[in-house]
């Protein structure tokens, strides 16, 4: 006996389009805006890409987070690039291969936009329109919701205002709860293709970085809650939290670690104030296991970054612990975490606001976690002045910076004691001049 069709199956077959058809309603001269990393639609960026290439427009802006390879052989290819403008928020290892490509040219092909990531949704539906959205959604459920898995990050707001929505269905993204849900009558246009999602293989740590993290792992106490970023040192910190107890997890991103934490009981959220027993994240980013360990489990939450990401947000969890990696630390106190030699690497992302919504929590603690040196011991990163031309936490907002030679805590104290706390936690090879560049700055 068949089942009768429900009104949500019947808007969905009135919606479901191929790729090429669903994008004809993106204009020319219009602002699109993607999913975010593995929330990236590989299809409809294919078929914008053909667009492109035919001719259909004379310029394409385009606004994105965290691109991954797909966007290099769908829609940023180089015949695209005079008619279609990437305006990435966040780079990515894709969008700098795309930018040296540019400059091998003798062209400009990224338009970088600075951002916090906390205000990514707003900037993207005020300060841009949002002309179009396409974005990668788990399948529809009986109810006529489809979810938007590993990113609600901004999509779950954009997705609300954009003029029009098209989704990629994947059978492979996981389905998640919080705010991550988009209902079929909120879409224009679904297209379907199943194909494996963008994976991000964590590596394993250095002996530095497992140095850095006993640092670090010290410093939480049971009951934290934390925010870890991704990386060698995240990597270490957390597999030496596994012998703390009843930690929360409020985190812009959920990574392969957190889940052995949360299998383990550690990470359980007894003791969070905000959405206790709820492990709350904004974007994902993992492998396979990962994102089956994600799907279906109601304890997994993903919101919006501009509330997970919020500081007014994240210090309603009493001993708020985050930990994010840096590029270079001044003798003040600032961090730059996203810029090599005037060249943009990354972005600013979440990081300055976690550490401004750790020192706001009461009991909180945000750490900066860096090795002391570079390019193979030859250059210090902690320096008399920032030399990749941005900053991304002011030294007001700076609590404590880690390296493998300890800790230095900067809160309260005045530039001097800061340089000379600084330099205590540099390599020692570069202790000496560190000290010279100090004193004519009248830092010692």
């Amino acid at each position: 006996m068949s089942l009768p069709v429900s009104l949500y199956d019947e808007l969905y077959q009135q919606k479901l389009t191929t790729p090429a058809k669903a994008v004809e309603c993106i204009a020319d001269q219009s602002n699109l805006i993607m999913g975010m990393g593995v929330g990236m639609p590989p299809a409809l960026m294919q078929a914008v890409g053909d667009r492109a290439r035919a001719g259909d427009f004379t310029r394409l802006n385009v606004y994105y987070m965290h691109g991954h390879n797909d966007i290099l052989t769908t829609i940023f290819t180089p015949e695209n690039m005079p008619y279609i403008k990437p305006h990435p928020l966040f780079m990515s290892h894709a969008d700098r291969a795309l930018a040296k490509m540019g400059n091998d040219r003798g062209e400009e092909w990224i338009h970088f936009v600075p951002c916090l990531f906390h205000q990514a949704g707003r900037l993207m539906t005020e300060a841009i329109s949002p002309d179009a959205h396409i974005v990668t959604v788990s399948p529809m459920d009986k109810s006529g919701y489809f979810s938007l898995g590993t990113s609600p990050d901004y999509s779950a707001t954009v997705i609300r205002k954009a003029k029009h929505v098209i989704v990629e269905v994947n059978e492979n993204m996981p389905r998640t709860f919080g705010e991550s849900l988009v209902h079929i009558s909120d879409v224009n246009n679904v297209v379907e293709h199943t194909t494996p999602l963008m994976e991000t293989i964590i590596g394993g740590s250095s002996e530095l970085d497992e140095v850095i993290g006993k640092i670090v792992a010290d410093q939480v106490p049971d009951g934290a809650t934390i925010q870890m970023g991704i990386g060698g040192v995240p990597n270490a910190t957390m597999r030496l939290l596994e012998e703390k107890n009843d930690l929360g997890l409020h985190s812009e991103l959920f990574s392969p670690p957190m889940v052995r934490l949360i299998k383990k009981g550690v990470l359980n959220g007894r003791n969070k104030a905000l959405l206790p027993y709820k492990h709350v994240f904004t974007l994902a980013l993992g492998d396979r296991d990962m994102f089956d360990f994600m799907d279906n489990n109601p304890s997994i939450v993903g919101y919006p970054v501009c509330w997970v990401n919020n500081p007014s947000i994240i210090r309603q969890n009493n001993n708020l612990v985050s930990v994010n990696a840096a590029i270079e630390v001044d003798l003040s106190g600032q961090v730059n975490s996203e810029a090599i030699s005037g060249h943009q690497f990354s972005g600013t992302g979440g990081q300055l606001d976690f550490v401004r919504g750790a020192y706001a929590s009461e009991g909180g603690k945000s750490f900066i976690a860096l090795h002391s040196t570079a390019k193979k011991g030859t250059l210090s990163r902690i320096v008399p002045k920032l030399l990749g031309g941005a900053v991304t936490d002011p030294r007001m907002d700076v609590m404590n910076v880690v390296t493998e030679y300890g800790m230095a805590e900067l809160k309260g104290k005045s530039l001097q004691q800061r340089a000379a706390a600084l330099i205590e936690i540099s390599h020692p090879d570069f202790r000496d001049d560190l000290r010279a560049e100090a004193k004519k700055a009248n830092l010692l």
